[in-house]
């Protein structure tokens, strides 16, 4: 099942919106809000593949706000403004829909969507959580090479790409995935402590501050949104006063 995000200030068209995602088999609803600031809040807490979402927004365009994520779901604008189109696909988005749009129309963006997720292979139907132990399967410069689990000392997002960055060699590996399908998979030694990274909870020397260290060269910073979970790990395992 795809994870759909629907965006809209207007009350009506994002129920409208919501509706038709209702009606698609391989779309499931999850979440709905009326500006890029509560999408957001739904994003921090909840795994998304896919977003709808309207432009023209108060505070914060849906333009701006799909800039602005670091690792953002596939998107589909839908506007009542046909010049926002070329900018649209300049962020990649997957379709533009054009309001007002009929069920063929957001049909057709969504199985453009479907169509998208199953070349990544990506979809939250087949995710499966990995063993510490256990290995897996990455596609890298037209190679598929083996990764042992616990050879990651941590997975550092940009845009689409993934850079998986080991133990046991100097230069990352980069595939293109989305950052939420492999923290999904990621047994629980591994921890999202920033929009863009994941950590090896086994490969902390210090923590300090704002940031956690590997080693004398590598820091990663906690995001706000994730240190409250990350200090609860802590606390967890924190012997003295």
């Amino acid at each position: 099942m795809i994870k759909v995000l629907a965006i809209d200030d207007e009350p009506l068209a994002l129920q409208q919106l919501v509706a038709y995602i209702g009606k698609v088999p391989f779309l499931q609803v999850a979440g709905q809000c009326q500006s890029a600031l509560e999408a957001m809040e739904i994003l921090n807490r909840e795994t998304v593949d896919a977003i709808f979402c309207d432009i023209n927004m108060p505070d914060l365009s849906g333009m701006e706000f799909v800039k602005s994520l670091t690792v953002p779901p596939l998107v589909v604008f839908t506007t009542a403004y046909s010049e926002y189109a070329v900018e649209g696909f300049k962020v990649d988005a997957v379709d533009y829909l054009l309001k007002p749009f009929g069920l063929q129309d957001f049909m057709r963006a969504a199985n453009r969507v479907k169509e998208r997720l199953e070349v990544r292979g990506t979809t939250h139907e087949t995710h499966e959580t990995l063993e510490t132990g256990g290995d897996i399967f990455v596609k890298t410069d037209y190679r598929v090479v083996k990764v042992a689990i616990h050879d990651i000392r941590y997975v550092e997002g940009m845009s689409e790409y993934l850079k998986l960055h080991l133990e046991s060699q100097p230069k990352p590996i980069v595939t293109l995935l989305a950052m939420k399908a492999l923290e999904e998979r990621l047994p629980q030694n591994f921890m999202r402590i920033h929009r863009s990274y994941i950590v090896n909870l086994d490969k902390i020397q210090e923590v300090n501050k704002n940031r956690v260290i590997l080693d004398a060269d590598t820091y990663l910073p906690i995001g706000d949104s994730y240190r409250e979970a990350f200090n609860r790990y802590i606390e967890a395992k924190f012997l003295g006063r």
